[in-house]
């Protein structure tokens, strides 16, 4: 397969401060591509190096297999982009902000015709005349996506777009999102974990300018994280964690409540059948066990050594 994005050595330094420090990235195409780390991480840098808006200080960096650096106006064309701030003409329709993008690219007006129809379908604004100055930031994101998507871009870059969004605007922009897998390659910046896990299919996981690791989240999770049993007993908890930690396949024990006890376990066989065993050899009510698999919230601690901001 060949690969949307090619990242080798890239760093980039302003003055003394260094923002990127040799970050190795491959997105494959057709991949909803997760660019996953904390406020500060170096994300925004990355995006705006691979934009052009901005000149690396060493390493390169293929976008369709171009230099970006050397990239003309034809690799541009095939590039959707949405900041993480996108800015609108206020005064315009949906569908009049959808043809002045498509009149930039010089888009065929049958086609263009075409596209607006269906992106505004896909961003759920088919029919809405309201002025854009009259949206919620919902209704903004979803248009910011359809613009990025006017040219039929081969890329799709988006750099935050669920970060200010209530729970609804974030689902409509994720639903959006994900109807993009097999279409376009989506290269996708954020610091929301449950988000990446929602619709990517590879994620990186960027760390004060270092790649920590890339890796499927599938994979991510089987090579870093572990299980998680939850244990729940009528009393009796503290002397049963105390018994559990003790065990070779329980690497973390919590007691998050009263009788509740959570494990971090290696071996969920192990833990499944040792545990009804040791709760009625102390005489104890089991009132629930339940097992699943870390999540990718687990990993992302366990790698950065710290949660979201």
């Amino acid at each position: 397969m060949s690969a949307a994005l090619q990242i080798r050595h890239l760093t980039k330094r302003y003055g003394s401060k260094l923002a990127l420090d040799h970050v190795d990235l491959r997105v494959e195409e057709g991949s909803i591509f997760g660019f996953l780390g904390p406020n500060g991480a170096g994300k925004t840098t990355t995006l705006r190096i691979l934009t052009g808006l901005a000149r690396p200080s060493h390493g390169s960096v293929r976008v369709l297999g171009h230099d970006v650096v050397k990239a003309g106006n034809d690799v541009r064309a095939e590039v959707g982009f949405l900041p993480d701030v996108p800015g609108f003409y206020e005064w315009m329709t949906a569908e009049e902000f959808l043809r002045f993008a498509g009149g930039l690219f010089g888009i065929e007006r049958r086609t263009l015709d075409e596209r607006v129809r269906a992106l505004l379908e896909l961003a759920g604004l088919t029919g809405v005349t309201t002025r854009i100055g009259g949206y919620s930031r919902g209704m903004k994101q979803r248009l910011g996506v359809a613009q990025a998507l006017i040219n039929a871009p081969r890329l799709l870059m988006l750099d935050e777009p669920t970060s200010a969004l209530d729970p609804m605007g974030r689902k409509d922009v994720l639903d959006m999102i994900a109807s993009l897998k097999g279409r376009t390659t989506v290269f996708f910046s954020t610091h929301i974990l449950s988000d990446v896990e929602r619709v990517c299919d590879t994620v990186a996981i960027l760390d004060q300018g270092r790649v920590v690791v890339q890796a499927p989240i599938d994979e991510l999770k089987a090579r870093y994280g572990a299980s998680k049993v939850l244990v729940e007993v009528e009393e009796g908890a503290d002397a049963l964690a105390a018994d559990i930690g003790a065990q070779p396949w329980a690497s973390a024990v919590e007691r998050p409540e009263n009788g509740t006890i959570a494990v971090t376990v290696s071996d969920t066989l192990a833990a499944k059948r040792a545990i009804p065993a040791m709760v009625a050899a102390r005489g104890l009510a089991l009132t629930r066990m339940e097992a699943g698999e870390m999540g990718l919230e687990e990993v992302f601690v366990e790698l950065v050594g710290g949660g979201q901001r």
